[in-house]
């Protein structure tokens, strides 16, 4: 082809995540995608599954950043003459324009330098991190800021860490294919799938002050410091987020009577805390901690331990099992992921061909066994590329409660996405093919560049 080449699939994939009609993925199967070079114009082919014509678009970058169609050509019966169509209309000079609503762009700094979180400095200026960079510009280009402060609070210290997080539910929920209704203000997210409503609203354990002080040397605590956290400290910090957002009775608002209400959750209290504080989260919510033992048959067992409480530093027991307290019934699940970080935007951009050539990304961590008599991990470890096929629903865990008044149907979302549910006092868990328990990211750009 004269005048495009094709474009790698996870660089469409973020391109197009907000772009897509959701209802044509369920009519049409995107086949390939083509770009004139340098982005500002996209030709895409997609399949009719019901006769197997081909249908073809041209998309340009308007004032907003979005790409929007500007012209099409349907029922084509050969895909050679969809290339040919998109290789002869994608050229510079055919290029249709579409006008729309300017947006910031959320690097455009607008907080005072005393104010800016160091996490942010680092994404804003390091060249390790510059394919998230790149990946959180694509993703807030179709972000409706219905605050009006989201910029401001993304920058500043007190509102980077929870932003970051609201971006990444933002992609999850899109990638799960859910429409948003951004009218109200409160929770966060009201989207819909199926003609079925859901409600979130989302919450993150806060960072600490020496955390903010130590952004490069920071170190992560020894394993024996590790397993007494998560004895009582972590669970008591998940719970304390979790009530306050409690006190706040979104689920009486109007406009989400009947409606499943979600809090979705992330732990970013300190450096890489999210690497090893997920298990908390589950001992916290259902009651439960698990032994588990080999029978004589070398068959795994797994005994339920009950949880009473949780124990303060000042003596102050705490009540274990959110799920088995007062008003936790107008809750029907709780999302968690450790994934929500700059590490994940930066892996899904360098898999999209975003960001530094220059930059290259190791990810090891530990993974599910899905050996029926397994008690530990397996490890990983790869080099992220351009063919790799990380989701920004990986990772992702949904916890729902047995005592919800309405509960949250699991069929809302794919295998993509890890599910636990409490079944005579064993937490059942569906998980995907791949489910990291925990990850790390290495960032490497070469000296030439730094």
């Amino acid at each position: 082809m004269k005048n495009c080449r094709l474009l790698n699939p996870n660089r469409a994939r973020i391109y197009l995540l907000f772009t897509r009609n959701l209802l044509a993925l369920i009519l049409f199967e995107e086949v390939e995608t083509y770009t004139n070079g340098d982005d500002s114009a996209l030709g895409l082919i997609v399949r009719d599954k019901t006769d197997n014509s081909f249908n073809c678009s041209i998309l340009t970058r308007g004032k907003s950043g979005q790409f929007k169609a500007v012209k099409n050509n349907i029922d084509i019966e050969k895909i050679e003459i969809a290339k040919n169509w998109i290789d002869l209309n994608i050229s510079s000079d055919l290029l249709y324009k579409h006008e729309d609503e300017e947006k910031f762009d959320l690097f455009d700094v607008v907080v005072s330098e005393d104010k800016i979180h160091p996490h942010f400095q680092r994404l804003d200026s390091n060249p390790g991190l510059s394919s998230a960079k790149e990946a959180l510009k694509e993703i807030f280009y179709h972000y409706d800021d219905i605050d009006g402060n989201f910029l401001d609070q993304f920058q500043s210290i007190n509102g980077f860490d929870a932003r970051l997080w609201e971006l990444f539910l933002f992609s999850l929920f899109r990638e799960q294919q859910f429409t948003f209704d951004r009218n109200h203000e409160a929770p966060d997210y009201f989207v819909e799938k199926m003609n079925r409503k859901l409600a979130i609203e989302a919450v993150t354990i806060g960072r600490n002050q020496e955390s903010l002080k130590n952004v490069e040397s920071f170190e992560p605590p020894s394993q024996e410091v590790v397993f007494g956290k998560l004895e009582n400290e972590m669970p008591l910090k998940f719970g304390s987020a979790l009530f306050d957002k409690m006190k706040k009775e979104y689920w009486k608002k109007e406009h989400i009577q009947g409606v499943p209400f979600v809090i979705a959750i992330a732990d970013f209290h300190e450096g890489m805390s999210m690497t090893w504080s997920s298990s908390a989260i589950e001992k916290y919510l259902y009651g439960f901690k698990y032994e588990p033992h080999y029978d004589q048959g070398g068959n795994l067992i797994v005994k339920p331990i009950k949880i009473n409480s949780f124990k303060k530093e000042n003596g102050t027991e705490i009540p274990a099992g959110f799920f088995f307290q007062p008003n936790s019934e107008n809750v029907s699940a709780i999302i968690f992921s450790s994934a929500g970080t700059i590490s994940k935007f930066n892996r899904m951009g360098k898999q999209a061909g975003l960001g530094s050539e220059k930059l290259s990304i190791r990810r090891y961590g530990l993974k599910h066994d899905h050996d029926k008599n397994a008690s530990k991990p397996l490890a990983f470890n790869y080099i992220v590329s351009d063919d790799g096929n990380e989701s920004w629903s990986e990772g992702v865990s949904v916890y729902h409660n047995p005592n919800a008044k309405i509960p949250l149907d699991p069929n809302l979302f794919d295998d993509k996405i890890a599910q636990h549910m409490l079944i005579d006092n064993l937490i059942t868990s569906i998980l995907p093919e791949f489910y990291p328990y925990s990850n790390i990211t290495m960032n490497m750009v070469s000296t030439d560049e730094i």
